[in-house]
Parts: C-alpha cells; structure tokens; sequence
C-alpha cells in the first residue's frame, strides 16, 4: 500500500518501523528536518520536510494516489486537518490521532462529517486497557478474540503455584480443562511451548480459552477472579480521568493523588464520586496515610517513567495490591522485564498496535482474507492474529496434523459459528470459520502465511 504518514513523534516513529517492515510505500512528513534525516536514514522510506497541513506538501508526497493517511503530529487539530485535505483530494482512508477530551464527546460527529477512517485517543486507549486489567486482577494483560468468545490472558507464574516446574502435557491432564498455554516468555526468551516443555516460577505464560473456561482456569489455581473494589491513581492527567470514569462507573472506589492544585479543581469538578487529594504522590508517607496498604489496585500515571517503576517497585513491597504503570520509553523494555513492577501500560505501543491492525485489515480487505484482529506482544516478539477463512483456502479441510505450519506457528483457537475449541491434530478448519494464530514470524498478512515453503 502507499502510506503518507504525519508526525514522526513517538507514534509516527514507531508506525514506521513497523510498518517499512510490511513492504508498504511510506512517505513521512515532518517539520523537523533533523528527524527526517534520522528516519530517512534507518528505514526505507521517503521524507519530506514541511508541514503536513499544507496541500502542496501532501500532494509532494503522493497524497493524490495514496492508500491511507495516518496523522499523528502533537496537534489535534493539525490531524484532522490533514485528514480532511487528504480526502477531499486523495479520497484516501485517513487515521488522526485525536487527544482532547473535548473533542472525545463529538468524535463520532467528527469522524463522520471528516468521513475519518479510524481516531483514536492514546490517553482512552491507554485507560481501557488498565480497566480490563481491574476487573480481572490477576491479568498482566487480556486480549480478546471472536467478537469476545475467546480471551487470550498473560498472567506470572509465581514459586507456589500449580503450574510452576510442572510440563505443559501435565499441566492439560491435571486441570482438564480446553484451555491453551500458546506463550511462554522467559527473561529475553519467548517461547511457543510444546507438551514436554517445562513451566517455571516467575515465567510469564499467555493462556486462551473462553472467558467461563479461563475463569474456571484461575480458579484451579487459586488466583483471584473478582475486580478490584478500590484503587489510588497517582497522576491526574488525561488517562487519569478515562480510567476514574470507567471504575466509578464499576462501582470501584477511587482515590487521586495530583500535585497540581488547579488540576486538582478540575478533577474534582469532573468527578465528583472520586477522593481527590492535593498532594505528591511520590511522598511514600502520604501514600500509606491514605490508605496504600489495604487498597487492592494501584495505578501510576505520573509522567516520569522512573518515578512510575520505583513507585511500583515500593509499592509491592508494603501492599498486596494489584499494580499497573505507564511508561513511555520504549528503551526501559528490558529493564522492566527483568523487575517485578506489575502490569506495564506503553500510549505509543498501544496507539501503534491499534493502527497497525487497520492497516493490516485494509491489505487484507484489497485481496481474499479478513484480518479480524492482531495482538503484537513481548516486545514484537511475537504475534496474535486472527483470521476468518475464506471459499478456496488451502488450509480447509485437511487434518491439522498434515498442514506444513512453519515453525514458531500455532493454531490456537477455532471458531466454528460461535462454537470455540481448541484445536487437535484431527481437527480441521472449514469457511467462514475464525482462526487464531499464535506466531513467532511476524508479518503475517493471509492465513497462507502460515504454511511453511514445499
């Protein structure tokens, strides 16, 4: 596909880096020439200096026979803007990063008179993914598949558990449950687990089932399957206030530590069901003051990303309580990896997985496939995709055990009419059914990416 893409911040750079790897034509523009040195320079792409609002520098960049626009400079409105002149020029889908809440309450006004493909909200993006994590705590993340029929759950295997130095051929007879270890990530390593491979203490392991098997699953092993009823947010910012309205309306009790007392004012007009508290929430007296060692949830949302670890990493060590924290570096992946700081929330990853998904469902929408949903995880280490199989596939029909997979590929899940089963060597995919796909070798476009070369 030809792609223009505006704004080459955190999101527009991590767009590109994903995407130059799908042998798309990119065409970046930026105002900062420096930057567009930087990126010319370490991916295949184009860059144009200039500002993309500008129809002569969208038209430099081929924006007349362009297949997407995606804006993702620091201005709303400079987005939507773009948006708006690719299409009446172009007639191309468009993408605008849009992060005001003001703008939140009128998006579906906006996009449908801007006829915007896609908007989205890191700040929203970011605040629903910490309210899953609530409503299921003992998840370190959950992605769901099927229209909601199927849950694909990370959570940390700790030294006294269940599975921990057990086989994951033992682990199936023990539970007797359809559920499916599909990850392992160990330290740096990620692992696509076959029976005899052994689970171990603190590995993190992704597990699919169906959310009344998943539950069933949890409760085996004695984790918690009840949401949070309290949590202290420390951070008053955007993402602060998605999450605050999302866990009032729970029922969940919510605490806000925010430094700033005008912000403070803020808040507690917006919400007035929430405890606003004018205070550092980086002052550890002030935290247990308030409460920190009984609460159940615990959520940093400052905006210093050393500052969110250390805070977690205290935290776990006064309090039982569920933790998650923003960061924004992407450069901290390993660090993190390698402490116990709880549910990690990354804006720019989430943003860019969000878009990557659009953009893989319009290359496969232009052909035979119909990319329903893709999950990038362990640091792009590996991929979870799902795929509905169209008349004519290669892969119908025939018994799993005979299909050439290429290695590091799983079939995880079939969804055959609302029926989901995890799949046996007999197993066979029929039309129309969904499948999801768990793989190492990324940049899967059509279900026959998964067969290995004859």
């Amino acid at each position: 596909m030809q792609i223009v893409i505006v704004g080459c911040g955190n999101v527009g750079r991590s767009l590109i880096e994903q995407l130059s790897k799908e042998n798309h034509n990119i065409t970046v523009i930026e105002e900062d020439s420096d930057v567009i040195q930087n990126v010319v320079n370490n991916y295949d792409v184009m860059g144009i200096v200039g500002n993309g609002a500008s129809y002569s520098i969208l038209k430099d960049a081929g924006i007349e026979s362009a297949d997407l626009m995606i804006a993702v400079t620091d201005s709303d409105e400079i987005n939507l803007l773009c948006c708006l002149i690719a299409r009446k020029t172009g007639h191309c889908h468009t993408i605008a990063r849009v992060r005001n809440p003001v703008y939140a309450r009128e998006i579906d006004f906006i996009k449908e008179e801007l006829g915007l493909s896609m908007v989205i909200n890191p700040e929203e993006a970011c605040a629903n993914e910490a309210a899953k994590l609530l409503k299921f705590p003992s998840a370190n993340k959950i992605d769901t598949f099927a229209k909601g029929r199927a849950e694909l759950i990370r959570i940390t295997v700790s030294e006294n558990s269940k599975l921990c130095d057990k086989s994951i051929k033992d682990i199936a007879q023990e539970l007797k449950l359809p559920v499916l270890i599909g990850i392992v990530r160990r330290g740096e390593e990620v692992f696509i687990p076959n029976g005899s491979f052994i689970v171990r203490a603190k590995d993190e392991i992704s597990v699919i089932g169906t959310p009344r098997k998943m539950l069933a699953f949890f409760k085996k092993n004695n984790l918690p399957t009840v949401g949070v009823k309290s949590t202290i947010i420390v951070g008053g910012g955007q993402t602060c206030y998605y999450l605050a309205q999302q866990l009032i309306a729970f029922g969940i009790n919510v605490k806000i530590f925010e430094s700033n007392a005008e912000r403070c004012d803020e808040l507690a007009s917006l919400l007035p069901e929430a405890l606003i508290i004018h205070a550092d929430g980086t002052d550890r007296q002030e935290l247990l003051e308030e409460g920190l060692i009984g609460a159940e949830s615990f959520v940093v949302l400052t905006g210093v990303d050393e500052e969110n670890i250390m805070l977690s990493l205290y935290t776990a060590t006064v309090s039982k309580a569920k933790r998650i924290i923003r960061v924004h570096r992407a450069g901290y992946n390993e660090l993190i990896g390698t402490l116990d700081v709880g549910s990690v929330l990354n804006p720019r990853s989430i943003t860019a997985d969000k878009i990557v998904q659009y953009v893989r469902g319009m290359t496969n929408s232009m052909g035979s496939q119909q990319l329903e949903s893709l999950y990038k995880m362990d640091d792009d280490k590996v991929e979870a995709l799902e795929f509905i199989i169209p008349a004519g596939s290669p892969v119908i029909g025939i018994p799993l055990h005979e299909l050439p997979l290429k290695k590091g590929t799983l079939i995880a899940c079939i969804n055959h009419h609302g029926e989901i089963t995890l799949p046996t060597g007999q197993s066979q995919i029929q039309e129309g059914d969904s499948v999801i796909i768990i793989t190492t070798c990324t940049g899967f476009d059509e279900i026959e990416d998964i067969l290995a070369e004859k």
